[in-house]
């Protein structure tokens, strides 16, 4: 018998299944409830003992960053995509409104982009600086073409992105959406002479 010295085995197949339900009604709750639901809150909604739930999650905050962090990364990986598309103004937009309307919806995640701090990051992570260069490459692609203003900095459009977080949520909380972001993004375009 050979010494795997803790190397992570696969997931048997109900295992996984178990640990993508457990995500799933993660993803749900935090979207509606925010980072204050509690574990055993998620384990009764998932249909499952609370130690179903630790087995795969050690801690509230290990399923809380798995969850968030990978809608994170599919910001960052969207942005990715975008930063070769030939409508370099569409592209910085579109991704801004976007990230802005789905986050918007989403109270952890909201909470997460708009401090930073709602959640530390794992130690070593790069996440909230790809995100940052993420949005940044799209922004200055788009100044060059000229569909962005010149004086925004990268600083600048990811304030405005957390203000739009803060700002739709108002709304829709007043029962409207104002479509907030739409405003935002009319500022940030760039005037003809």
């Amino acid at each position: 018998m050979g010494d795997d010295h803790g190397a992570a085995r696969p997931l048997r197949a109900d295992a996984r299944r178990n640990r993508e339900r457990v995500l799933q009604i993660a993803q749900e709750a935090l979207a509606s409830d925010g980072l204050t639901i509690s574990f055993d809150e998620i384990a009764r909604r998932a249909g499952f003992g609370v130690g179903t739930v630790y087995r795969h999650f050690p801690t509230k905050e290990a399923l809380f960053e798995a969850v968030l962090l990978g809608r994170i990364e599919r910001f960052v990986a969207d942005a990715r995509a975008l930063a070769t598309a030939e409508d370099a103004g569409r592209a910085f937009f579109g991704w801004f409104a976007g990230v802005v309307e789905q986050a918007s919806v989403n109270q952890a995640l909201c909470d997460m982009l708009d401090s930073g701090a709602a959640m530390p990051l794992r130690p070593g992570s790069t996440l909230a600086g790809d995100f940052a260069a993420a949005l940044g490459r799209l922004l200055v692609r788009a100044q060059r073409v000229g569909a962005v203003r010149a004086d925004l900095s990268a600083g600048d459009a990811l304030d405005l992105l957390r203000g739009c977080l803060v700002a739709e949520r108002g709304a829709r909380a007043r029962g409207g959406a104002v479509r907030l972001a739409d405003v935002v993004c009319d500022g940030m375009r760039a005037r003809s002479p």
